[in-house]
């Protein structure tokens, strides 16, 4: 079996418990876009991603505030959208840098991480939120800063986390065959993706989940479990 050369994981789930951005920072995105798009509205890159969420609901024009509704609408629905996710970076950014908040990191996580990259492995991110949010989310985790532990980040830019096509391109950014890459995920159908792209998979199932006896793929109970 070839050897793995580099490790791409997901977060919510897989590094980080679903509950933290759930019960802490969805709802403190929430609550305050409303009052950080009218105070920032003179800031160039919010007003992009404000064009961009308008253009994906197919509206030829809106006001900020039926704007705002929409990113409302679409938190409440855990929307996979590349501009609400990269609104709500910047929103977080605030909450990370005001103490507000640290990010959650299973315990064995930053050790193994360490541990990994000690090996020679390069590490990566693939997730949901945007590049900048899990820069901060790394940044700031319960751990420390654990950023200098990873070689780069991909979000939805790169494509959803469901396709093929994505990983495929993941692997050819960061320069290595599908065949030496392991994905980390809690989720099946991310991991069939990848597998189809070529992957090694870890599928990352924390308690009270229960390994089913015939995973469709490699199933752990923690990271370090995981044997690359």
């Amino acid at each position: 079996m070839p050897e793995i050369r580099a490790i791409v994981t997901d977060i919510e789930g897989t590094t980080s418990s679903i509950s933290f951005v759930k019960d802490v920072l969805f709802p403190y995105a929430r609550k305050r876009l409303p009052a950080f798009v009218e105070t920032h509205a003179d800031r160039p890159e919010l007003q992009h991603w404000l064009h961009e969420a308008a253009k994906e609901a197919g509206y030829i024009e809106a006001s900020r505030q039926e704007v705002i509704e929409l990113l409302l609408r679409w938190i409440a629905e855990d929307r996979k959208s590349t501009a609400l996710k990269a609104l709500q970076g910047m929103i977080w950014q605030e909450g990370y840098e005001a103490g507000d908040y640290r990010a959650h990191v299973y315990p064995e996580v930053p050790a193994r991480l360490r541990a990994w990259r000690a090996e020679g492995l390069r590490l990566y991110v693939y997730s949901s939120g945007s590049v900048p949010a899990q820069q901060l989310f790394f940044g700031y985790s319960e751990a420390g800063d654990l950023t200098p532990l990873f070689a780069g980040y991909f979000d939805t830019e790169t494509g959803p986390k469901r396709e093929q096509a994505s990983y495929e391109k993941i692997a050819a950014a960061i320069g290595e065959q599908p065949a030496h890459i392991l994905f980390l995920s809690d989720i099946v159908e991310e991991l069939d993706a990848a597998q189809a792209a070529g992957y090694r998979t870890g599928w990352l199932l924390r308690p009270p989940q229960a390994l089913p006896a015939q995973p469709r793929h490699p199933a752990y109970t923690d990271f370090d479990a995981v044997t690359p």
